[in-house]
Formats: C-alpha cells, sequence, structure tokens
C-alpha cells in the first residue's frame, strides 16, 4: 500500500509561512497610533487607527476566495510566493509612511496579500497524506497563536529603535521565506488535477454568506457569533489608542499586553477547555465564555471612566478568558450543524461573516470611540453580547 510522505522542506515552508500570517497581523498593534500620529489631529487619531484595521479586513475578504481560485488554477507556489513577497512589500510601505494615504497603501497592500491564508490551508491539504491532516491543520492553528503571541512583544521592543523598525524587520523575515521557498518550495498541486476554469461565483465571498445563513440550524448561532464579534473586532483595532490615551503607556508594554493575551488563550485552549468539555456542554460553555466577555467590556470601560490601569488588566484577562472558550465551543456547534459533505462550504462561510464582522467593528468602533468617549466600544461590547446570548441560547434549543 502507498503510503504518502509529508516533504520536510516543504512542510517548514508552510508552517513558516502560517506564522508570518499570525505575526505579521499582530507585529504593528503596538505602534499604529504612533505611526499615525504625525498625520493627523488628536481628535481623528482613533478613526484613523481603527480605519488601518477594517482596510486589511476588508481587503482579506475580498481576496481570499480570488486567491483561493487562482491557485487552484495556476498552482500553489506562484500564488504563495507572489502574495508573501507582497506582504513584504506592504510592511516597507507601511514603515515608510510619509503621508496617511502611503500607511492606508501599506495595509492594503498587505490586505490583499494575505488572502493568501486560503491557499496556505490548500497548500497543506496537497502535501499532506489523508489521515493525518487533521494533526498538520492543528499545527498550523499552534503556529499562527504563537505568531500572534509572540508578535506584539517584538513590535513593542523593537520600537524603542523606531516605530518603522517593526515594519521594516516584518519586511526582512518574510523576504527570507520568499527566498527559501524559491529554492526549496515544489510544486504541491497536480496539473492534471488543475482548475480547467475560474468562475465569477467562485470570486464572490459574499456567495458563502448567502449560503451558509440558508442553514436552518445554523442561522442564530452565526448571527449571535457576528454580534460578538463586531465589538472583538472593535477592541482589537482601538485598544492601543485607548491605554495610549487613557494611561499613557508605550509601545513596548501595549506589545506585551497583546502577548500575554495570545499566552493565555494557548493556555486555556490546551488547559481549560479539555477540564470544561468533561462537565458542560458546548453551548453552555459558549455562553459561560460571553458572559466572562461582557464582564470583562465592563471593567474595561470603568478603567477609562476611572483612569485606573489595574481594571483595565484584569478586564483584558477575563475578557480573554471568555474569548478563549467560546471560539473552541462556537466551532464545536457549527461543525455539529453540518453534514460532513458541507463541512468546507459551512466552516468557509463562518469564517466569511467572522471577516465581515472585523470590517464593521473597527469602523463602529473608532467612531463611537471619538463621539461618546474612551468608555463606548467597551460599553457597545457589553451591550451587543448581552444581545447575542438569548440568540445564541435559542439557537442551541432548536440543535437540540
Amino acid at each position: 500500500m502507498f503510503i504518502q510522505t509529508v516533504d520536510r522542506k516543504a512542510l517548514i515552508f508552510g508552517l513558516m509561512s502560517v506564522f508570518l500570517c499570525g505575526i505579521g497581523f499582530s507585529i504593528i498593534a503596538p505602534v499604529v497610533p504612533f505611526l499615525v500620529q504625525p498625520y493627523t489631529n488628536p481628535g481623528n487619531q482613533a478613526v484613523v487607527v481603527t480605519l488601518l484595521t477594517s482596510v486589511y479586513a476588508f481587503c482579506v475578504f475580498f481576496a481570499a476566495p480570488g486567491l483561493g481560485a487562482l491557485s487552484d488554477r495556476y498552482g500553489r507556489r506562484p500564488m504563495l510566493l507572489i502574495c508573501l513577497l507582497g506582504s513584504a512589500i506592504g510592511y516597507f510601505v507601511f514603515g515608510l509612511g510619509g503621508a496617511l494615504w502611503v500607511l492606508f497603501a501599506g495595509r492594503i497592500i498587505e490586505g490583499i496579500a494575505g488572502g493568501v491564508i486560503s491557499t496556505l490551508f490548500a497548500y497543506f491539504a496537497d502535501i499532506t497524506p489523508g489521515e493525518q491532516r487533521t494533526k498538520y491543520f492543528g499545527w498550523m492553528s499552534a503556529v499562527v497563536g504563537v505568531g500572534s503571541a509572540i508578535g506584539p512583544t517584538v513590535g513593542g521592543l523593537l520600537a524603542k529603535f523606531g516605530y518603522s523598525v517593526p515594519m521594516y524587520a516584518a519586511a526582512a523575515v518574510t523576504l527570507l521565506n520568499v527566498i527559501f521557498g524559491y529554492f526549496f518550495m515544489s510544486e504541491s498541486l497536480d496539473k492534471n488535477k488543475r482548475l480547467k476554469k475560474i468562475t465569477l461565483v467562485r470570486l464572490n465571498p459574499f456567495t458563502q454568506l448567502v449560503n451558509v445563513l440558508s442553514v436552518k440550524t445554523l442561522k442564530r448561532l452565526l448571527i449571535s457569533a457576528f454580534l460578538l464579534w463586531i465589538p472583538n473586532g472593535s477592541l482589537q483595532a482601538v485598544f492601543s489608542q485607548f491605554t495610549l490615551d487613557t494611561f499613557n503607556w508605550a509601545p513596548a508594554l501595549i506589545g506585551l499586553m497583546f502577548s500575554i493575551m495570545g499566552v493565555q488563550d494557548i493556555i486555556s485552549q490546551g488547559v481549560i477547555m479539555p477540564q470544561l468539555l468533561k462537565k458542560l456542554r458546548d453551548g453552555q460553555i459558549a455562553i459561560l465564555g460571553m458572559v466572562s466577555e461582557i464582564i470583562g467590556y465592563g471593567l474595561i470601560a470603568l478603567s477609562a471612566l476611572f483612569s485606573f490601569y489595574p481594571l483595565v488588566i484584569a478586564g483584558m484577562f477575563i475578557f480573554g478568558f471568555g474569548d478563549s472558550i467560546f471560539g473552541p465551543s462556537f466551532n464545536g456547534m457549527v461543525s455539529k450543524s453540518a453534514e460532513s459533505s458541507e463541512q468546507g462550504r459551512i466552516q468557509g462561510g463562518s469564517q466569511s461573516i467572522q471577516a465581515l464582522a472585523r470590517i464593521i467593528g473597527p469602523i463602529l468602533g473608532g467612531q463611537i470611540y471619538v463621539s461618546l468617549g474612551h468608555a463606548a466600544p467597551a460599553v457597545m461590547g457589553m451591550i451587543l453580547i448581552a444581545a447575542a446570548i438569548p440568540v445564541l441560547y435559542k439557537g442551541t434549543q432548536v440543535r437540540e
């Protein structure tokens, strides 16, 4: 019997690329407000910071289906190398700065190239045996998590040498991966298995949204998650600006806070979740996570009102715990709501809804941060998640 083996160099290249996707998005988090500062007035700075996050998510949302289809048609290797090169250029342009439009141009380039994550999943599917694929996909998730945890601390520490230095460092590391891939990465998709023609349907990200929302057992679950993801996207985008304005934190401290959250997420999913699953159902764990997020948002709002930073630290830890247990339990419920033949469509639609929320959340959060005060995005989180809990509860009752 033929046993497929995994090409070690291909695996190293793939995991390195996934790691860079995780670190690339998070490395800029501590320094964005400081890079934006010279080109905006203090009153509009939070809006600009959150728009830079939204424009990245917007580009990923629209680029991912097209890049995936192009990789099916022309192969994984050229698309991965082109997109990694695009990411390096995006980082460099963002670090170069000089004008606000240059910062947006850098994030747009990064976002379009960042849509390559769908191609990376396809690449791993090509190079791994079917019976081991879940294990390697688990490695991918773990590596993304490590990159996301390390990124903010690295960005914060490098910012001591200049706010643009984290961008240049990300560009340099990404270029090294392009060079490694060019010389050692072989094409993973056989020419006989490639897509013959790219249709417009495959390029439309809204197709997945419409398809997945037509599944009755999923509709309430996805609506509740959408209500939760909007303020989550807002918090991620505005947190650096919030801590700068409220507590005058430096990039290194902001980055450390983000990284602690990333490590907490890894610990929660690896240690706490298995224990919770022994005692609670998926729906109960998800609601516990949502309640924890409400408490976390409440403490963050109070920290703004009283300018007392221990409250924001406590709030972020409680919020982080809730977020870390909500994700796996929600994905479990979504997965169990569909037949095995529909898993790809359902999971893809769920990811599309999450991406859409991360476009809307930062824009909305930035606007109310400026117009209603620093505590407003956290209060919005409390309200939206409180509304989402009964929606999710009814959704679990429909499934049962």
